[in-house]
C-alpha cells in the first residue's frame, strides 16, 4: 500500500531569489533520505510562494521491506579461537548484523565451515521514520540565514507552522517548539488558515484561499496575463526570464497591471529608464511595434483585482520620484566635459593595494598598445583604442553611475557621444565591461574587444602581483571570470596570444611604469599564465567537447587558446576515425619509450649515423611534418606517417648498443613527439 505524503514549512517572506532553490533542495535531500531509509516512492512535487516550501511525496511506501536473508560471516577457524570461544571479528559479525555472536550457526561451503546468521527484520513504518525529517530541515544551507529568539538553530526565515500528512494521518513532527499539523495559512491578505483533511487537498485548497503553491502554475498565469495585456493595447515586450523568475517568487496569487508615466522621461537614455524599471522595480519595460520604447510599464501585484487603480497609482508615483532622480543627474553629468571627469580619477582607488584608478588606466594604455601590435591593430582603431583608454573609467565619477552602479559603461558610452566622441570611442567605452557575466555577450567592435582584453589582463596582472591570488575555493575579485573573458574574446576575434610568452613580456612592460606591484620571477609569471590558460578548458566543456579530448589538448604544447581549440576540433572531429587508433597507439609508444629512456635532452639527428632506410623515411616524414600549417594538416601527416613509424620499429633496436647510435633514434623519436605533442596528449584520449 502507498499514500501520499505532504510536508509544507511555512515562513516568513523569503527573498526571491531563494525561493526556487530552496524547494528544490528539501525535495533532493528528502528523497536521499527516503532513499537511505529504504522507503519507495514514485515522485516528489515541489510547491513554494515567498511564505513557504512543500513538497508532495507520491504513492510513499507505509513501511520499510521486511528483511529475510541469510548473511555469510568469517571461516569458523576465524569466528572461533582452539577453546571454541567467540573471537572478537565473529562478534563483530553479528553485531553488524543486530544480533548476538548466539545466533551464529556454521555451514559447509566448498569444505570450508563459515559463520551464518539468519536474519530476520520487520521494515519500519513510514510514519514513524517520517518522524525524522527535523534533521533534513536542520541541515538545509541557504546564502543567509537568521536566527529567532535565543536560539541556535537557523533558517533562510522563522519558521511559523509545519504541515506533515501521510494520507489523511498527521505526523507530529517536531522542530523546535513547532509541533506538525494539518493547518497552513492562506493568502496574507485574501485568505484565511485551511485545515487540510488530505495530503491530495494541497493545492486547491490554498487555490481557494486565493495561493497558487505550484510556482509552474503560477509563472503560466503571469505570462498570459501579460500577454493579454500586451495584445488589448498593440505592445510589444521583452520577458526577461530571470525578472519573471524573480516576480513569480515574489507573489502568491499574480495579479498583472500596467501604468505610465510622463514621456518626457523618454529624453533620458533607454537603459536608464530600464534599470529603473527592471531592476529597482521590477518592472516589465514596455515597446511599440517599431521596437521603441514606450511610456509604460507592467508589473505584478500580489493579490487580486480588487482597487487596482489604488495599487497602479501608487507603483507609478515610485516610479516617477525614481525618474525625476536619475533626469537631475542626468542634467549634473552634462554640465561638465570629460575632462572634469577624467581628472578625478587620480583621486579614485582601484584598490588600495593597487593604486588609483587614473594608474590603471595608464596601464590599461600601455598593454593595449602591445596587443594591438601583435594583433595587427593599427591606424584609426590604435588611435580609437588611445583615446578610448585614456577615457574609459571616467563615468564612475558621474552621478548618475553613483546612483545606478549597473550603468557602469553605460553612461559612459552616452556621455562620450554628447560630448562628440568617435562612436568606435563610445561604444569602446561600454564594451570594455563586456562579458559582464561568464556566458554574457562580448564586444561587438575591435576596438571594444581589445580594451576589454587589455583592462581584464591588467586586472589579473595587478591581483596576482599584489599576493591576492584566488584559491579553489575564493574569488572574491571575480579573476576566474575576467580571465574566461579574455579566453573568450580571442577565440571570438582569432587573435593569437600564447600567454606563457606575453605573460613575462607585459610584467616587462609594466615593471617601473607603475606603482602597482608586478608578478616577480619565472614561477609566479607561468603561475599567471597558466591560470588563464586553464579558462580554455572552461570553454570547451561549455561547448560540448568530450572529456578525453579535452583532457589531451590542454596537455599539448600549445599556449596559445586558438591552437588549443584547433587541436580539440581536429582529435573531436577524428576521434573514431578507423585510421585514428593505430595513430594514436604507434605516437603513444614513442612518448612511453622516451619517458622510459628518461630522454629529455634531444639534439639533431645526424643522417650519417642511420643503419637502414626506414630511419631515412621517418626523417623525411618529419621534415614534412614540420611544415604543417595548421593542425588538421598535421593529423593528415600522422595518418600517413603511421605505417613508417611501424617499419621504423619493425627493424631498429632503439636502445642500440652503440650509443651514438641509441641516442640518435631517440632523438628522432623526440622529433615525432614535439610535433604530436602540439595536437596533445594523445594518451589521454579514450578510444574505442
Amino acid at each position: 500500500m502507498t499514500k501520499d505524503f505532504l510536508f509544507e514549512i511555512g515562513v516568513e517572506e523569503m527573498p526571491a531569489h531563494v525561493v526556487s532553490k530552496s524547494v528544490k533542495q528539501l525535495a533532493d535531500r528528502t528523497g536521499k533520505f527516503l532513499k537511505e531509509n529504504g522507503l519507495g516512492y514514485k515522485e516528489i512535487a515541489t510547491y513554494s510562494t515567498p511564505r513557504r516550501l512543500a513538497i508532495l511525496v507520491k504513492d510513499l511506501a507505509e513501511k520499510q521491506a521486511d528483511i529475510d536473508e541469510v548473511k555469510k560471516g568469517p571461516a569458523k577457524k576465524i569466528a572461533q579461537d582452539a577453546d571454541g570461544n567467540w573471537t572478537k571479528a565473529a562478534q563483530g559479525f553479528a553485531r553488524g548484523q543486530g544480533m548476538s555472536a548466539d545466533d551464529i550457526y556454521f555451514q559447509e561451503l566448498k569444505g570450508v565451515e563459515y559463520a551464518y546468521v539468519h536474519v530476520q527484520k520487520e521494515g519500519k513504518s513510514a510514519k514513524d521514520i517520517l518522524l525524522g525529517l527535523d534533521e533534513v530541515v536542520k541541515a538545509m544551507t541557504f546564502p543567509t540565514k537568521m536566527r529567532w529568539d535565543s536560539r541556535d538553530f537557523e533558517f533562510v526565515r522563522p519558521i511559523h507552522w509545519l504541515v506533515a500528512l501521510y494520507g489523511s494521518e498527521v505526523l507530529p513532527v517536531k522542530l523546535l517548539d513547532i509541533t506538525a499539523g494539518r493547518k497552513t495559512a492562506g493568502h496574507r491578505f485574501l485568505g484565511d488558515s485551511v485545515v487540510l483533511a488530505n495530503a491530495d487537498d494541497y493545492v486547491e485548497a490554498l487555490r481557494n484561499q486565493y495561493v497558487i503553491v505550484d510556482a509552474a502554475e503560477r509563472k503560466d498565469m503571469i505570462v498570459s496575463q501579460i500577454n493579454d495585456l500586451v495584445k488589448e493595447n498593440n505592445w510589444q515586450i521583452k520577458l526577461d526570464k530571470s525578472l519573471l523568475e524573480e516576480v513569480n517568487n515574489l507573489v502568491e496569487y499574480p495579479t498583472v497591471f500596467a501604468g505610465s508615466f510622463d514621456p518626457k522621461y523618454l529624453e533620458i537614455p533607454d537603459e536608464v529608464l530600464i534599470t529603473s524599471m527592471k531592476d529597482n522595480q521590477r518592472y516589465f519595460e514596455v515597446y511599440d511595434q517599431d521596437g521603441k520604447l514606450i511610456n509604460h510599464f507592467i508589473s505584478v501585484r500580489n493579490g487580486n483585482r480588487e482597487h487596482l487603480e489604488n495599487v497602479v497609482s501608487g507603483n507609478e508615483k515610485v516610479l516617477v520620484a525614481r525618474l525625476d532622480d536619475a533626469v537631475f543627474f542626468y542634467d549634473e553629468d552634462r554640465k561638465y566635459p570629460l575632462s572634469h571627469f577624467v581628472d578625478r580619477m587620480s583621486a579614485v582607488s582601484f584598490h588600495d593595494k593597487i593604486g588609483s584608478m587614473a594608474e590603471k588606466m595608464d596601464r590599461v594604455r600601455l598593454i593595449g598598445d602591445y596587443l594591438a601590435k601583435r594583433f595587427g591593430v593599427d591606424g584609426q582603431e590604435l588611435a580609437d583604442f588611445d583615446r578610448a583608454a585614456g577615457l574609459y573609467k571616467f563615468d564612475l565619477v558621474t552621478q548618475m553611475v553613483g546612483e545606478f552602479a549597473e550603468l557602469q559603461g553605460v553612461m559612459g558610452m552616452h556621455y562620450a557621444r554628447l560630448a562628440g566622441e568617435d562612436e568606435n570611442v563610445s561604444v569602446a567605452i561600454k564594451e570594455h565591461y563586456m562579458p559582464t557575466t561568464a556566458e554574457g555577450d562580448l564586444p561587438a567592435t575591435t576596438v571594444g574587444a581589445l580594451l576589454s582584453v587589455a583592462d581584464k589582463l591588467d586586472t589579473i596582472i595587478a591581483f596576482f602581483g599584489a599576493g591576492m591570488i584566488p584559491s579553489s575555493s575564493n574569488d572574491p575579485y571575480a579573476l576566474r571570470r575576467y580571465a574566461y573573458g579574455i579566453v573568450r574574446i580571442l577565440l571570438k576575434e582569432g587573435w593569437s596570444l600564447p600567454f606563457d610568452q606575453v605573460i613575462p613580456e607585459l610584467v616587462d612592460l609594466l615593471d617601473g611604469k607603475t606603482p602597482a606591484k608586478m608578478p616577480k620571477g619565472r614561477e609566479e609569471e607561468s603561475e599567471l599564465a597558466a591560470f588563464i590558460r586553464d579558462r580554455v578548458k572552461q570553454f570547451l566543456q561549455k561547448n560540448g567537447y568530450q572529456y578525453d579530448v579535452i583532457d589531451a589538448v590542454l596537455a599539448s604544447s600549445e599556449e596559445d587558446p586558438s591552437e588549443i581549440l584547433a587541436a580539440a576540433k581536429v582529435l573531436a572531429t577524428h576521434h573514431d576515425d578507423e585510421a585514428f587508433k593505430p595513430v594514436v597507439e604507434s605516437l603513444t609508444r614513442i612518448e612511453n619509450i622516451l619517458k622510459k629512456a628518461k630522454f629529455d635532452q634531444a639534439g639533431a639527428v645526424d643522417e650519417s649515423l642511420f643503419e637502414d632506410r626506414s630511419e631515412n623515411d621517418l626523417y623525411n616524414g618529419v621534415e614534412s611534418l614540420q611544415g604543417a600549417k595548421s593542425h588538421a594538416d598535421l593529423y593528415e601527416g600522422f595518418v600517413a606517417l603511421q605505417p613508417v613509424i611501424d617499419r621504423y620499429f619493425d627493424v631498429n633496436m632503439i636502445m642500440a648498443k652503440d650509443e651514438r647510435v641509441k641516442n640518435n633514434r631517440l632523438s628522432q623519436l623526440a622529433a615525432v613527439n614535439d610535433l604530436a605533442k602540439r595536437l596533445g596528449d594523445l594518451s589521454k584520449l579514450v578510444i574505442k
